[in-house]
């Protein structure tokens, strides 16, 4: 073997990496949030769970990504811990299927059948089809089916590679007297365990085991040991990955790497018991599709021994990562979501949603403090306030960063109306504040209003509060329908606040009000006009929603300039609602 089979062996190891994450991206593109929908209802039954999360990361070609959906489900309480387990178990078997599609290039044969499923004759056929789809496709569904098509032929193009630089190994007698120091279980486990942390991929580092195999040098004694520091070696990528995530996300982690320590520690020293009592594996050497079952059959067996002691395994985790004092609020922002845009972007309206619910509270808690005063409601609409900054902060940053990642042109319409919302949402908390503040220095300086500039502020407060209802109602059902009656209420708003300024300096006139009443009354009407401002931001973006616009300025200007009869019948009925006293 010389420095260019060394060449052909990092090249294709190369090529195999891509391949696979070119196709598992195009598939969790796909499928994310179906998969997601099907893993959110798993909560009962073990076995359940460990053939659901076989099949899920079979599909999808990562166990990496079937576990930060399952993590993310046990962070947001959809999903137990202890319901976990049996999920991360079966896409630890799943991820063994990318082997058995490598053994496709064991088939040969003459007959047409078997010279068709053999990889040389198909795989260029999806490479040429993958290539002039990608070109010429305009929806994401078919692009991302292009990308599955070119995804697994480099990866079966690596594979080639692979074998090729591999195959003068097993005319090199020193290669293969190094190869047997492989049959001594724990310079195998530590060999399989350097590939796997080196490549960071379990499936790849079979992969190369399979390649390998080709030569003819692999047994059993030497294939078992290395395929158990691989997955060893698979799990601590896992574990470090989980070090500065939310406290499940670590037990979840530590659980992973509990279960694939103890599993190897058991098939292990039952392998080398046996072999101590004169066991014997036979000379026979092992080929892809051998590995590919000793692989699957290990993971399997070690599911089914450990899988009655998942509470055990919680327990011990929780020992290892006990409760924190304090809740993770937003232990839904993990940013291994990024990995997988669709479950991400989901996460971030959830969170989202709960933003707009604690905004809305919040304005509607402030305008009732206007007219029954509290210290406790104002202690309250700070404490909310600071939540919603907060909430803003947090999802500002994850989304901003998600948004540098390549996703469907829906997600990223949603995430795009997302980031406008949330900035519209933390303004309308912080005029609760600024109502709240108002509100508190009439207490403390003894003012009080007259009795009709109080008429005017109860309806102008009745109006918005409606429009924060229907716009949060609106957002969180998504509905259209909703928000295009925000836009009516939000011009009789604008209404209102001329007419009461008005009202205010024929008051000042006559000597019915004084200057520093004046000066609260346009701090309050000023602060609740800003609210129907933003509430009108929010309605726009969830009217435009998929068309990848949201500039309200020119929705406004179309609306008024068509005449829109929906709009007028709307703005005619909340007009005669909101009528101020004569």
């Amino acid at each position: 073997m010389d420095i260019f089979s060394l060449f052909g062996l990092f090249g294709g190891i190369g090529l195999f990496l891509f391949g696979m994450h070119i196709m598992g991206d195009a598939i969790g593109r796909q499928a994310g949030g179906r998969l997601k929908t099907v893993l959110e209802g798993l909560t009962s039954s073990r076995l359940k769970g460990l053939l659901l999360g076989t099949a899920v990361t079979a599909v999808i070609q990562s166990s990496a990504a079937t576990s930060v959906m399952v993590i993310g489900f046990v962070n947001t309480g959809i999903m137990s811990l202890y319901n976990a387990i049996p999920v991360i178990m079966g896409a630890n078997i799943g991820t063994t299927a990318t082997a058995w599609i490598l053994c496709l290039n064991t088939i040969n044969g003459d007959s047409f059948l078997l010279r068709l499923l053999n990889p040389d004759s198909f795989v260029p056929i999806l490479a040429g089809v993958g290539a002039f789809m990608l070109m010429f496709a305009k929806r994401d569904k078919w692009k991302d089916l292009a990308m599955i098509f070119l995804g697994f032929s480099v990866l079966m193009y690596g594979m080639d590679f692979m074998s090729a630089a591999l195959d003068p190994i097993k005319e090199s007698p020193v290669i293969v007297n190094v190869l047997t120091l492989f049959s001594n279980p724990i310079i195998g486990v530590i060999i399989g365990f350097l590939m796997a942390v080196t490549i960071q991929s379990s499936s790849a580092s079979v992969g190369i085991l399979q390649a390998l195999s080709a030569t003819g040098v692999v047994d059993f004694a030497t294939a078992l040991p290395i395929i158990i520091g691989i997955n060893i070696g698979a799990t601590i990528i896992v574990v470090f990955s989980g070090v500065g995530g939310p406290t499940n996300g670590k037990r979840a982690a530590i659980i992973a790497l509990l279960y694939n320590v103890i599993g190897a520690a058991v098939v292990l020293a039952a392998f080398t018991l046996a072999t101590r009592l004169g066991l014997t594996w036979g000379a026979h050497t092992m080929g892809y599709v051998a590995i590919a079952a000793t692989h699957t059959g290990y993971k399997t067996l070690i599911a089914l021994l450990l899988l009655p002691f998942s509470r055990a395994l919680v327990r011990l985790s929780k020992r290892v990562y006990p409760d924190s004092p304090e809740e993770e609020k937003f232990a839904m922002l993990d940013t291994r979501f990024i990995s997988t845009p669709t479950i991400a972007v989901q996460t971030s309206r959830d969170l989202t949603m709960e933003m707009a619910v604690i905004a809305r509270d919040n304005a509607l808690l402030a305008l009732r403090n206007l007219g029954s005063f509290s210290r406790e409601h104002g202690e309250k609409i700070e404490d909310l306030e600071n939540k919603v900054d907060l909430y803003e902060d947090r999802l500002g940053t994850y989304m901003a960063e998600l948004s540098g990642h390549e996703m469907t042109t829906a997600d990223r319409s949603e995430l795009s109306r997302l980031l406008h919302c949330i900035g519209d949402y933390e303004r309308i908390s912080d005029h609760a504040v600024n109502i709240k503040e108002t509100a508190e220095e009439m207490q403390d300086k003894n003012l009080e209003f007259s009795g009709s500039a109080q008429e005017e502020l109860t309806v102008m407060g009745s109006a918005v509060a409606e429009i924060i209802t229907l716009t949060t109602e609106a957002f969180l059902k998504n509905d259209p329908s909703i928000a295009k009656r925000v836009e009516p209420l939000e011009e009789v708003i604008d209404n209102l606040n001329v007419q009461i300024k008005a009202r205010h300096i024929d008051r000042l006139q006559r000597g019915e009000c004084t200057t520093l009443l004046g000066f609260v009354l346009t701090d309050l009407i000023t602060s609740f006009e800003r609210i129907a401002d933003h509430c009108s931001n929010i309605a726009i973006c969830i009217i435009q929603s998929g068309k990848n616009t949201y500039d309200a300025h020119i929705y406004l200007d179309k609306l008024k300039a068509s005449g829109d009869r929906f709009f007028r019948e709307n703005y005619t009925a909340f007009q005669e609602k909101y009528q101020l006293p004569d």
